[in-house]
């Protein structure tokens, strides 16, 4: 372990390393040099009075919210002498793990590509771009013969990985609970017991006023609503993340959401972001990818069958087509488990072949991956700024749902974290379910890989998000799984099979979030 001084000083290290060469840098830069020429900028007090200018016009908060994103994305530093394997992962058997999965994912994705003979990538003729371009807003109408393309995997494939992790230290005599062997991960990972997540997120307390409770009809909106929607609007003024940050764990106002999000996540639609979206754009419009059509076989599967969200499918072709062309995703690779897929294509002079990073961004979609985009589809109606918004929560969060680690929240904590508080709170259901052959997480491993999206209906999961972000952690989607068990626990008990438990648990649309989450963290029994 390090102290606390030399971690303080290799975090401000890192930032300034990170901020050094960005956008924001050169204007800061060119703004701090123009300044010098205003009158009220003195030689004798140049450094204060540069400062000042920063501040008053808006810069200084900027380099805050940009240094509060990089805060929240960057590891806690490690050993001085640690690898940087390490950083990404500490756990060498979740490490090996993941290279396996990874190797699965890419040996189905270059098979498909044989069986097929569809190249991995591809220029299209200028015919093609140019119908490409006439189409960019209607893409839905038209898309190619998707029949012979399937998912390179789905949850339930990425679930029996999971199942199948072992700690090779940890000795079957080492004798662990019995009530460990109840559930399907048997991996030794630290999950929060009720107390501790009570003391994590105590603005759920049932006592503090919430969006989606006290803004319901037979609540007089004077009560909370009015005045947390002032609070709204004096956070956005500020523009601080910060203060976003923390008033959006009692909910964000449905009016307010999309730019108290952006704030957060400190997810900018500048000239420059317009450009580089349009960039991508082109890039999709010059090339045709294999992804292409799992990205379009996705969307055509889950959200265009979806009520709430098959309105929005142009938007989510062009959305996750530009995201498999954006390079700037790859840097989350640094703090992810996981590694960028390569392969092998033929080089300039066309005799060598190079292994490159492929997809360009390093992500191979898997089946219900358009659903992370979907729900973002209500908040913004701007390709660039959806977008902008959408890579932002990638890199924070949603990567963690699909890689194998050791975090928090990744994954493998969420489903063991649901295991225990369900084991714990709700024994004789989790045993019950057991030994008919209905293990829970089997049921609530999709609803949790999905962040709940496409499960609950669009206002709750909005409710749910806000939460996530808030407290900037994934674990509650955990707690919200067990909650749900709870709720439905009197049905559970009197069903016989797996099919019968999944029938009781098939329509979440009806559920409110912030009730279950309330009375299964502050009113269970401990």
């Amino acid at each position: 372990m390090i102290d606390e001084g030399t971690e303080l000083s290799v975090t401000i290290a890192q930032i300034v390393q990170r901020l050094k060469g960005t956008h924001l840098h050169s204007q800061l830069e060119r703004e701090a040099k123009e300044c010098l020429h205003r009158p009220e900028i003195k030689l004798e007090s140049l450094k204060e009075d540069v400062r000042n200018f920063l501040k008053e016009s808006g810069w200084e908060r900027k380099l805050q919210n940009a240094v509060y994103r990089e805060l929240n994305i960057l590891s806690p530093p490690g050993h001085p002498t640690a690898p940087p394997e390490h950083i990404k992962e500490p756990l060498v058997y979740m490490r090996k793990a993941q290279a396996n999965w990874e190797k699965r994912i890419l040996k189905s994705l270059n098979s498909m590509c044989t069986e097929l003979g569809v190249p991995l990538a591809r220029k299209r003729p200028v015919p093609e771009q140019k119908e490409m371009t006439n189409k960019w807003n209607e893409m839905g109408t038209d898309e190619p013969d998707l029949s012979r393309f399937r998912p390179v995997y789905a949850p339930k494939d990425f679930l029996e990985v999971l199942i199948g992790l072992q700690n090779p230290n940890q000795e079957s005599c080492d004798e662990p609970s019995a009530r460990s062997h109840w559930g399907l991960i048997q991996v030794p990972l630290n999950v929060p017991d009720i107390s501790q997540l009570r003391e994590a997120y105590p603005e759920l307390d049932l006592t503090t006023s919430q969006l989606g409770i006290d803004d319901h009809t037979n609540v007089p909106p004077d009560l909370f609503e009015y005045e947390h929607i002032r609070i709204g609007r004096k956070v956005l003024s500020e523009q601080d993340s910060a203060a976003a940050q923390q008033y959006s764990r009692q909910g964000c106002p449905t009016g307010l959401r999309a730019q108290l999000w952006a704030l957060i996540l400190n997810a900018t639609n500048e000239p420059e972001d317009i450009a580089h979206y349009e960039q991508l754009k082109a890039g999709v419009i010059h090339h045709d990818l294999l992804v292409d059509n799992l990205i379009y076989k996705d969307v055509k599967l889950t959200a265009s069958n979806d009520d709430y969200y098959f309105v929005f499918e142009d938007f989510l072709y062009q959305v996750l087509l530009c995201f498999s062309r954006d390079t700037a995703v790859l840097e989350h690779f640094n703090y992810n488990s996981a590694t960028p897929p390569k392969s092998c294509v033929h080089g300039k002079s066309g005799a060598e072949k190079v292994a490159v990073v492929y997809p360009p961004n390093g992500l191979i979609p898997f089946h219900g991956f358009s659903m992370y985009v979907a729900p973002l589809c209500f908040l913004y109606n701007e390709p660039s700024k959806l977008y902008s918004v959408f890579r932002e929560m990638y890199v924070r969060y949603f990567f963690r749902l699909h890689s194998i680690s050791s975090s928090p929240s990744g994954i493998v904590s969420l489903c063991l974290q649901f295991e225990r508080l369900l084991q714990t709170h709700l024994p004789q259901l989790f045993y019950h379910l057991r030994e008919i052959g209905a293990q829970p997480l089997r049921i609530a491993f999709k609803w949790m890989v999905r962040a709940f999206s496409g499960y609950l209906c669009t206002d709750q999961l909005l409710l749910l998000w806000d939460r996530i972000l808030g407290y900037d952690s994934l674990e509650i989607v955990a707690v919200l799984a067990a909650a749900v068990f709870a709720f439905r626990a009197e049905n559970l008990m009197e069903v016989t099979s797996l099919a019968s438990a999944e029938a009781v648990l098939a329509d979440l649309s009806t559920l409110k979030v912030m009730p279950l989450l309330q009375i299964f963290l502050f009113a269970t029994v401990i």
